[in-house]
């Protein structure tokens, strides 16, 4: 159901017969699996998200493995494997790998994971760099206290120095910049004026050297917040893949913007 209303709502836009579609449809049925969205109070962008790729996920990769379980035989007429693929995996999944470093007996593992959003931390509360949250992301941490990490070798839990890096970079990457943090009891929003690139994004210093031979992006749409943690607004700016021009879609009001206006201090996720 909710892949089907997702295809509506894509369908409508490219039909092009309104000024503006909106998506209240899509978003009511989505709100039948998620109730924190059925209703009007504001939700996190990032996790509506994650949320909407979970869901097409699951619908498509049925649909894929129902044709795998009718075509894929061998020459017994046994039934090949089905695999966990769906197009949104093809489009927006990447594979991290940590490896981690015992710091008593030096032996070291790694650790895969499969991410489709990146949360990437804000160090300065002024103005950085979309590098700078990158540098941040993948610097070496040490793991200690109850961070600990249980080591097989040492048979004890042991402090280790542990450090990500891109093993597969996705054909879509999804940054998600963590603009709301606790202080103390309290949680606040950063308005942190981040500098992100239009175009030659290198992800090569957080890669692996055979994951990104095309390790260069460009920024392709941004979702903005601007306001409070609970009364703010959401806006996002789209580029046209055929024209490249930017567009800004703010409720009912479309309207084209040169590139100079992509660059805010409200983006909240890019999309590259």
């Amino acid at each position: 159901e909710t892949a089907t209303a997702f295809a509506c709502l894509i369908a409508d836009m490219w039909l092009g017969e309104s000024d503006c579609i909106s998506p209240e449809g899509f978003h009511w049925v989505l709100g039948k699996q998620y109730a924190t969205f059925s209703t009007r109070i504001q939700q996190d962008a990032q996790e509506f998200l994650i949320c909407v790729l979970n869901e097409l996920h699951e619908a498509l990769k049925k649909v894929r493995a129902h044709l795998k379980r009718i075509c894929v035989t061998d020459a017994n007429g046994s039934r090949g494997a089905v695999s966990e693929t769906s197009i949104i995996t093809e489009l927006f999944e990447g594979q991290l790998s940590y490896g981690i470093v015992c710091l008593k007996c030096k032996i070291s593992t790694d650790r895969p994971e499969s991410f489709t959003v990146l949360s990437l931390p804000i160090p300065s509360k002024t103005a950085c760099s979309l590098q700078d949250c990158l540098n941040c992301f993948f610097q070496q941490d040490t793991l200690t206290c109850n961070n600990q990490i249980y080591c097989y070798y040492c048979g004890t839990k042991q402090d280790a120095a542990v450090k990500g890096t891109i093993t597969k970079a996705p054909q879509i990457i999804i940054f998600h910049l963590k603009r709301f943090e606790w202080q103390g009891k309290h949680k606040r929003k950063l308005s942190t004026d981040i500098c992100y690139p239009l175009s030659n994004l290198d992800l090569s210093p957080y890669s692996s050297p055979l994951s990104c031979k095309d390790g260069e992006y460009s920024l392709c749409a941004v979702v903005n917040h601007s306001g409070l943690l609970d009364d703010g607004h959401y806006t996002a700016f789209c580029k046209d893949s055929l024209t490249k021009s930017w567009y800004s879609f703010n409720d009912a009001q479309i309207s084209k913007i040169p590139n100079s206006s992509v660059q805010t201090n409200a983006a909240y996720l890019l999309f590259y």
